[in-house]
């Protein structure tokens, strides 16, 4: 779908739905989107039917922990659970508007973390002593049980890969620029610019400010390290923009990259086989590398 939508922005006359659904990118676009709706749409009514029958059995709600630094031992309602019981108390929430904010969680956020994985990996892979650092971490946390599944109280303690993470998606943000309609007048460098103008944010060119980032092309996680983030502008590092209209799902893509990285690190060693010019990242909808990265991966000693 990333590929369908990124090739009808580039032609102005596919914008035009009367045009585009007579086109074979237009039905193939409408068919696959029908198999997405389909699989959200069966998870909404399966949980659902979950908590019909959790009802009729006297089954309190599903709750999860919130182990945020913020909001430290709140109990939630699950994502979905807060959505149906809206739809439960006021009807005019509908399915449909469930479907459309599941939809968001669902596949949002799969490109996105693959690519933000990927990168990082790929950087790691670069850095051996990057990466001697995060399997000593891990090692601390986890000691010699390397199968246990990785907890929330092991992600606040993974500070190191944290950093780590941060800097890789500071320089391969996996959305390399996002699009905002101003709400007035403003003036940008000296030029004036009107309300309700598009402008274009290329979070890949900010993230390498050179005021904010000394030696921007440099991989160097303890840049992310308490005592050096400093007096650093707010909005010099968005990956996930910022903002009211910020990534919906920020926190849940962190929490997913730290598992999933600490999982495969805890175990494997990764060792890069590519220059960053053979790599070349193409700046589409999702920051691709050009041929693919090519990794050696061979298990822990």
């Amino acid at each position: 779908m990333s590929d369908i939508i990124q090739e009808r922005q580039k032609y102005p006359w596919l914008w035009i739905d009367a045009i585009y659904n007579q086109l074979p990118s237009g039905r193939k676009h409408f068919n696959n989107l029908q198999i997405l709706h389909t699989l959200t749409k069966s998870v909404i009514l399966l949980r659902r039917a979950e908590r019909k029958r959790q009802r009729e059995q006297g089954v309190k709600n599903t709750v999860i922990d919130d182990q945020d630094a913020d909001v430290r031992s709140r109990r939630k309602l699950a994502f979905l659970d807060l959505l149906l019981e809206l739809h439960e108390q006021d009807s005019s929430f509908t399915l449909e508007d469930i479907r459309e904010e599941v939809d968001t969680f669902m596949f949002e956020g799969h490109d996105t973390t693959a690519s933000g994985i990927s990168w990082t990996l790929y950087m790691i892979g670069h850095h051996p002593e990057v990466q001697k650092r995060i399997h000593e971490e891990l090692d601390s946390v986890f000691g010699s049980d390397a199968d246990r599944p990785v907890t929330n109280d092991d992600i606040q303690n993974l500070t190191y890969l944290s950093c780590v993470l941060k800097e890789a998606l500071r320089l391969y943000p996996p959305v390399p620029m996002i699009a905002r309609q101003l709400e007035e007048d403003t003036v940008l460098s000296g030029n004036f610019v009107p309300k309700n103008t598009i402008t274009v944010i290329g979070i890949y060119w900010l993230h390498r400010d050179p005021q904010q980032f000394p030696d921007p092309e440099k991989f160097d996680p303890d840049r992310f390290l308490p005592e050096n983030s400093k007096g650093r502008h707010p909005f010099a590092y968005v990956p996930f923009s910022a903002g009211p209209r910020n990534c919906i799902g920020q926190k849940f893509a962190l929490m997913e990259e730290k598992v999933i990285l600490a999982t495969l690190l805890r175990k494997l060693k990764f060792k890069s086989l590519q220059s960053p010019e053979e790599v070349s990242p193409i700046g589409e909808l999702i920051l691709r590398p050009y041929k693919g990265i090519n990794m050696e991966i061979s298990p822990r000693s």
